[in-house]
């Protein structure tokens, strides 16, 4: 624990005070968190994740996490001698890198998020895209991004048909916490392994959530210069598009969250999971901890 006993009492009744309108506005709502990066390897802010979405169980914010695992994966094939290939930001992923991917994101890193949840109190329960039927994907048609005429075999990896969001409402209104692996089911009960920000900013959308919180390794959308936008437009997003501000890796994550913008989920929030506590101080203060995107 963090020793706050500098902090004097009017100051701590303060603070908590402040946490109340936001208490009162989310309460009831529902908010997808995409857990990711450094947030999720390093056990200090491991543990301040799993305290944070547990606190915001009890203030009577429902949160459901969807969690990445990219590293762990890499480090798995490591393992067994397969390098990782990528392609437009995108796992190419063949049937031996899907087993693998299945064992390290529903097996290891979703058991561990799992236990970390509920050693602090809470009531997580994992849940992959064939649980309930709550993913079904079909392969993802990849085309090159300045051809359009070209096209890739990224393999098993896959593109969302539909969420069916039932089993996540029921755990939700039970006291429980979703911890979601992004892997859907085809229509041959094949697997697929799903970009985790597309996962996450769809799953908002369905479930109708009032935020869409993304955990990422950067302090949030940066400009040229190395600043930090706190807000950001649909039209601002594709002038940083265009001039190569925003890329790479970026790209799923702004695509995600521009959707979920536009399709009803009131803010998405891309925020620094490399600071304890980010996600309560982006939610429950006025702070500003990265960057917000509206869909106007």
């Amino acid at each position: 624990m963090t020793d706050i006993s500098f902090i004097q009492p009017r100051d701590k009744a303060e603070i908590l005070a402040q946490a109340l309108p936001y208490i009162r506005k989310y309460h009831g709502k529902t908010m997808v968190i995409k857990y990711g990066g450094n947030a999720m390897s390093d056990p200090a802010l491991q543990a301040d994740f799993a305290e944070d979405v547990v606190l915001l169980k009890l203030v009577g914010i429902n949160p459901v996490v969807v969690h990445g695992g990219g590293p762990q994966i890499e480090t798995a094939l490591k393992r067994l001698g397969k390098k990782g290939e990528f392609i437009q930001g995108m796992r190419v992923t063949d049937a031996e890198t899907m087993e693998v991917v299945e064992w390290v994101l529903a097996g290891e890193v979703q058991q561990d998020i799992v236990g970390l949840i509920n050693q602090v109190g809470g009531k997580a329960v994992g849940l992959t895209g064939r649980d309930g039927g709550l993913i079904r994907a079909q392969k993802l048609k990849m085309v090159d991004n300045n051809d359009p005429s070209k096209e890739y075999d990224v393999g098993q990896v896959g593109d969302i048909v539909a969420i069916d969001p039932s089993v996540v409402k029921t755990l939700q209104d039970d006291q429980f916490i979703p911890v979601i692996s992004p892997i859907g089911f085809g229509e041959h009960n094949e697997s697929y392994n799903i970009n985790a920000d597309v996962v996450a900013a769809k799953l908002a959308t369905v479930l109708k959530a009032e935020k869409l919180l993304m955990l990422t390794n950067i302090p949030g959308v940066l400009d040229k210069q190395g600043q930090l936008l706190t807000e950001l437009t649909m039209r601002r997003i594709d002038e940083l598009v265009a001039d190569g501000t925003i890329s790479g890796g970026m790209l799923p994550k702004i695509a995600g969250a521009l959707d979920a913008a536009k399709s009803g989920v009131n803010a998405v929030h891309i925020i620094d999971g490399r600071v304890p506590h980010a996600m309560l101080l982006e939610i429950l203060t006025d702070q500003a901890y990265g960057t917000m995107i509206r869909s106007h």
